[in-house]
């Protein structure tokens, strides 16, 4: 049994295994892809991850994205704030700040987002 860092996120290696996967998640052909680094905690980057979730259609247009490689832009404020977290959605068109909480949780929300749009679009019920 190995001695875990007291702070140290739980799922976190689950994350980072899951870099450079690309998975068909149904017979329509959606497939999501993963791609998850340790990076030098910096205030863009809070909790020393770049990451990238996103959700494909078939013809590989993107419906859903989780990441933080660039600076927000939204409607509201056109830019983020310099020297902040740079964590955010992707939903079809719209962008809105995401607040990482953990890697469990980027999972679940992710995960949910695509549950969301595959029942939208009616690959699931």
């Amino acid at each position: 049994m190995s001695k875990r860092e007291p702070d140290r996120d739980p799922c976190l290696d689950e994350l980072l295994d899951l870099h450079g996967q690309t998975i068909v998640i149904d017979d329509v052909g959606h497939w999501v892809k993963f791609k998850v680094n340790r990076v030098e905690v910096t205030p863009e980057r809070p909790h020393g991850l770049d990451y990238s979730l996103t959700l494909h259609a078939p013809d590989g247009a993107r419906l859903v994205g989780f990441d933080n490689a660039h600076p927000v832009r939204t409607r509201r404020s056109q830019q983020s704030k310099p020297g902040s977290a740079m964590d955010h959605r992707h939903r079809l068109r719209a962008i809105r700040l995401y607040e990482y909480k953990d890697s469990a949780t980027l999972l679940a929300d992710f995960w949910q987002s695509v549950d969301d749009i595959l029942y939208e679009r009616g690959a699931i019920k």
